[in-house]
């Protein structure tokens, strides 16, 4: 479990509803460990504000005018693929998901589940990519069920497949390695290696790439 108050995020939050970025920066701030250090309404506050502060983690809504959160996300991680967003949503839409999933961000979760909000900052903050048990449940759906890909194709062996469709599960490092009954390390290392050979830069693109070549 993480402890609240062990670390120091910096936070801003982006939602054209200004009563929501209020909530939000009150909801946030009431934890020792976290600082809302900017809000925003759209997409290109969230480009200015973010190149501005350099906060740790971008909290940001997708649907929103002038520039939606998506598009803002994809010109920030383009130009800074270290940067951390989670996009809160009211939408749980197949494309949203894709697109978030596709582009780098490190979660996706929907705002009528504001418990997790907090732990879910706190763990993408550690390097955990977060996404709703409502999102999760979702994934196997956007598998296409027509032209299955050969991974083979990709220099991907049978036992590198069986770890990449555990990644694609949401299972952590630990996790597989209880599971396949392998160190941590010999994990992290294999999902080092097959992220080279298929040009991926993390965890995310790796699940992405499986349910969309499955």
């Amino acid at each position: 479990m993480i402890q609240k108050g062990l670390l120091d995020m910096r936070v801003v939050v982006i939602d054209d509803d200004n009563l929501v970025c209020i909530s939000l920066k009150t909801i946030l701030e009431v934890e020792t460990d976290i600082s809302v250090v900017g809000t925003g309404h759209n997409g290109k506050d969230a480009i200015d504000l973010y190149f501005a502060l350099t906060p740790d983690i971008l909290l940001m809504d997708i649907r929103m005018e002038t520039m939606t959160g998506l598009e803002a996300g994809e010109t920030i991680l383009t130009k800074d693929n270290n940067a951390k967003i989670i996009f809160l949503t009211t939408f749980s839409d197949d494309e949203y998901i894709i697109q978030a999933l596709k582009m780098g961000a490190k979660g996706y979760s929907i705002k009528q589940n504001f418990e997790y909000i907090v732990p879910s900052l706190r763990a993408v903050y550690l390097g955990q990519n977060v996404f709703g048990d409502d999102i999760v449940s979702k994934l196997p759906g956007l598998i296409s069920s027509n032209n299955r890909a050969n991974f083979s194709n990709y220099g991907i062996t049978e036992k590198e497949l069986g770890l990449i469709t555990l990644v694609a599960e949401g299972l952590s490092n630990k996790e597989i390695a209880t599971k396949q009954y392998l160190s941590e390390g010999t994990v992290r290392n294999s999902i080092t290696t097959i992220l080279e050979k298929l040009n991926l830069r993390d965890r995310t693109q790796l699940a992405i790439f499986y349910y969309k070549k499955s």
